[in-house]
């Protein structure tokens, strides 16, 4: 448990932070999901609509720092493939 002011400040702050990533890394995986459920269900063309929101989503998250942006591009790659081989 922190006792000093400035501890007790970082603490809120953490926990601020946290939830906000945890927020954002949750909306990419969601359209990650659901693109992927498209992908099975062979609808390519809803899957490759919802690609630009996919990979905002991705590019906000890197640019925040909650994932590398190499994570983010490897993402966008791997989605980008699956949807192609979907058509």
């Amino acid at each position: 448990m922190p006792h000093s002011r400035s501890s007790k400040k970082r603490v809120r702050q953490t926990r601020t932070r946290t939830d906000r990533n945890r927020a954002l890394r949750t909306a990419f995986r969601s359209v990650e999901k659901r693109i992927e459920e498209l992908v099975a269900e062979g609808k390519a063309g809803e899957a490759k609509a919802l690609l630009p929101e996919a990979y905002a989503r991705l590019d906000k998250a890197a640019k925040r720092g909650v994932v590398h942006a190499n994570k983010a591009a490897n993402h966008k790659s791997k989605l980008a493939r699956r949807v192609g081989k979907a058509k």
